[in-house]
């Protein structure tokens, strides 16, 4: 019997992994399928982005801003300290066209850098300089063609924004759906279980040998020895197999007779072990009470002699006082 209960323990554990693998695998394959088509999508607005980047490097004033300034040959000693972030259209193309993860992810990235190339530009150079007059129109060409692009832009993000967050429900469901299942399938387990062991429990009682009347009698005599609250628990054993039984009322009236046999003999071992435990801590009670005494007349005999030697060495020192030779 306690083997079938473990075999079935392990294949619940088995079938629950078994499931918690199957949903994740599920999980990750929906995950990476969102994200190869979300990439997709992006890839084709880069490449329209691209379409405008280079309608603006083709431009006839576009190139001062083709490759990092010269700060040195130009004598331009307070760039860095004006312009925190230098940035040009050659530093771009190569971010866009790189391969090893350190490129643009998404068009706003590639946007504000190319930004950033004619601003960097306007505040370097007075108003009235060529390369801030050029840097200001190119720049409001630039904002004119991404107005064109930027619905797109905003949808896309907008969709991805609420893929995320469906993807993030999806999983706190799967993840709920997992739970309840196996709390199901625990309850199932817990109820076989339970069934396996009443099984087990009336091979007990049919294999308990039936208790005789003077058993009895002795029984129901250790009974009155309990102290109140062992007594609580033994009378608790009786209504476990007698739903009738009142426990806790004012007055118990327990009749042995009526008792099944596994209850005689669940209780008989209960006040056995109570009682043995209760007369060791009788006898730990007994040993200290003449630990104690002992003490105390060990004690008493040491101060009488105290007293008698006090009393003979006074009775030398008056006979010496009184003897003629003093």
């Amino acid at each position: 019997m306690e083997l079938t209960i473990t075999k079935s323990a392990s294949a619940f554990k088995e079938k629950v992994k078994e499931k918690q693998l199957t949903g994740l695998e599920k999980q990750q394959q929906e995950a990476s399928q969102r994200e190869a088509a979300a990439l997709k999508r992006m890839q084709e607005l880069m490449r329209q982005f691209a379409t405008i980047l280079r309608q603006i490097t083709q431009h006839k004033w576009a190139h001062p801003f083709m490759h990092p300034v010269d700060v040195e040959g130009l004598g331009l000693h307070d760039y860095y300290e004006i312009v925190q972030k230098p940035m040009d259209f050659g530093t771009i193309k190569s971010k866009m066209e790189a391969k090893d993860g350190t490129g643009y992810k998404n068009v706003r990235e590639i946007y504000s850098d190319v930004r950033l190339v004619f601003k960097n530009a306007m505040k370097y150079n007075d108003e009235r300089h060529d390369v801030h007059i050029m840097a200001k129109t190119l720049l409001e060409k630039f904002e004119e063609k991404w107005l064109q692009l930027l619905p797109k832009v905003a949808e896309e993000e907008k969709r991805q924004a609420e893929e995320e967050a469906k993807a993030e429900l999806d999983v706190k469901l799967a993840q709920e759906a997992v739970h309840a299942n196996m709390a199901k399938e625990l309850s199932n387990e817990l109820c076989e279980v339970d069934l396996q062991l009443e099984k087990l429990r009336q091979i007990v009682i049919q294999k308990c040998r039936k208790m005789s009347t003077e058993e009895k009698k002795k029984l129901g005599t250790a009974l009155t020895r309990l102290s109140p609250e062992d007594l609580g628990k033994a009378l608790e054993i009786v209504a476990e197999n007698n739903p009738g039984f009142q426990p806790t009322a004012q007055e118990v009236d327990l009749d042995i007779d009526a008792q099944s046999e596994l209850t005689l003999w669940r209780l008989k071992v209960f006040v056995q072990d109570k009682l043995k435990l209760a007369g060791k801590c009788s006898e730990a009670v007994v040993c200290n009470n003449i630990n104690n005494n002992e003490n105390t007349i060990k004690s008493n005999s040491k101060r009488r002699r105290e007293i008698s030697d006090a009393l003979t060495k006074n009775a030398i020192k008056r006979n010496r006082k009184l003897s003629p030779n003093s």
